[in-house]
């Protein structure tokens, strides 16, 4: 191989690994992709998001939410939340917005499809989302941040697809931090006879034949499986839940 060639293998190589070696030392730091926002008429989120949080998922964070493609990651990415800010200066705030992904999608080479209300909040001002609104895809830079909720604790939402007591699916609200909700056990709170629930789809977590009694819910929170904490709720689900109920946790796991 000639030096010119192996100088620009070299070369090539240490920008990859630097790269790859900042990504993972600086987690706080930003990252560059693309960002295009829902084409529909909707302000907000959508009500049937791949998460499964149903209208809860248009209206959490104020409307400010996402489709993700990568970053979903099966599901384990649903309640997360990102700074995600455009690069144009010339319309774009230092700030952007910060969104919680409810959905799953891919653009045209983009990491996220936000609401509108989320794309136009980007902007510095009223006029400048008037011209980056159309653009439908803009540049970005996104890094993930603390999800918080002052007056929320987590909410376990009972679907209307369960039935007491042969099936139990529920969602998991107002998750709070930056770590991911990598498994749930429901306990008996008699016996304390645990199992591990499925995660079905997105943030749905499900059982068949449920344990009866009131059942406790343990959440492990995890960073890039490393980290591990089990989360106990101080408010137990009733014996007598019912479909389409939520129960308030008493926690907020904001580690």
């Amino acid at each position: 191989m000639a030096p010119l060639q192996v100088l620009s293998v070299f070369v090539a190589s240490f920008i990859f690994m630097q790269t790859l070696g900042n990504s993972q030392t600086c987690p706080d730091c930003f990252t560059r992709s693309r960002a295009a926002h829902y084409p529909n008429s909707e302000e907000k989120g959508t009500e049937t998001g791949s998460c499964g949080f149903g209208t809860f998922g248009a209206t959490i964070n104020g409307g400010d939410v996402s489709a993700a493609s990568e970053l979903y990651r099966n599901g384990l990415g649903c309640g997360a939340c990102y700074q995600v800010r455009c690069t144009d200066s010339n319309y774009c705030s230092d700030k952007g917005v910060t969104v919680v992904v409810t959905d799953q999608g891919a653009g045209d080479r983009t990491d996220f499809i936000l609401s509108q209300r989320a794309f136009a909040r980007m902007a510095q001002t009223t006029d400048a989302a008037a011209s980056i609104l159309p653009l439908g895809v803009v540049d970005i830079e996104y890094r993930r941040v603390s999800c918080t909720y002052p007056d929320k604790n987590i909410t376990i939402k009972i679907e209307e697809s369960s039935d007491n007591p042969h099936y139990l699916a529920f969602v998991i609200w107002y998750q709070q931090g930056k770590k991911d909700i990598t498994a749930v056990q429901l306990c008996e709170t008699q016996n304390f006879v645990c199992k591990l629930l499925d995660r079905t789809r997105g943030a749905v977590w499900t059982t068949t034949s449920p344990p009866r009694g009131p059942l406790q819910i343990r959440m492990l929170l995890s960073v890039d499986d490393e980290d591990e904490t089990w989360v106990v709720p101080v408010n137990n689900i009733p014996e007598n839940w019912k479909a389409g109920d939520t129960y308030d946790s008493g926690i907020q796991a904001d580690a």
